[in-house]
């Protein structure tokens, strides 16, 4: 089987080469590139890259303007890196479509891990493995999502907090919870990173979105109406 391609795009050679060693521990094949430019020019040239690594601050191209370039053709699983702490920039990325918000210092292996987890979901699943509720049927194995027959278009992260509430339906979810669930490894984020990608998806999904309760002061809950219920 061919080993699944991943680019890493970071300025620094030592931190290419540190990520870079630890994916191919994992049997990942790894591309490089040392700015923006060439992170799009070798993405355009290979076209089964699976998963992008991206560092925010780089010459002649920055992180976000790659990932905008990107993002007009390919919803390839992006994962960004940053040395600045600022939540403005981690809510900018998640507008401009990044699956993963990595800050540094971090550690490689649960980098890696997060590569792994990104990639299972976008990957080959069994073909029954499909969830449906109240309209919404969801197809992990072609990530795919329907809502009343309709493919909506989600990114990843959408996909998996879709996911993560269609398999917990009914059940109150504080936003702790769904953060350590759906980012994993206590992600170091706020509630604000839950409720914009919860405000995203509702409106993704229409009317359906009315099945995301809010549970004021704790979190959210799945919950479709009953019987006779609108």
């Amino acid at each position: 089987m061919e080993r699944c391609k991943i680019l890493v795009v970071d300025d620094e050679s030592r931190m290419r080469k540190l990520v870079k060693d630890f994916l191919e521990k994992k049997d990942f094949q790894v591309l490089e590139a040392a700015n923006g430019e060439e992170a799009v020019d070798i993405f355009y040239e290979d076209k089964d890259i699976e998963l992008i690594i991206l560092d925010v601050m780089m010459p002649k191209m920055d992180g976000w303007e790659v990932c905008r370039e990107i993002r007009k053709n390919s919803k390839v699983p992006i994962i960004m890196l940053t040395a600045r702490g600022d939540e403005r920039d981690e809510l900018l990325g998640f507008e401009l479509g990044v699956d993963e918000y990595i800050s540094k210092p971090f550690s490689p292996k649960i980098l890696v891990a997060r590569v792994e987890a990104i990639l299972r979901r976008s990957g080959v699943a069994d073909a029954s493995d499909v969830i449906s509720a109240g309209g919404i049927v969801m197809d992990k194995a072609a990530h795919q999502v329907s809502v009343d027959g309709q493919v909506v278009d989600l990114s990843f992260k959408e996909f998996e907090l879709l996911e993560y509430f269609l398999e917990n339906q009914g059940i109150a979810l504080s936003r702790e919870k769904i953060l350590n669930s759906v980012w994993n490894y206590d992600y170091f984020g706020d509630a604000r990173t839950i409720d914009t990608h919860v405000k995203k998806l509702r409106s993704k999904i229409g009317d359906k979105g009315d099945y995301i309760k809010t549970v004021w002061g704790m979190g959210y809950k799945f919950q479709c109406p009953g019987p006779g219920e609108k």
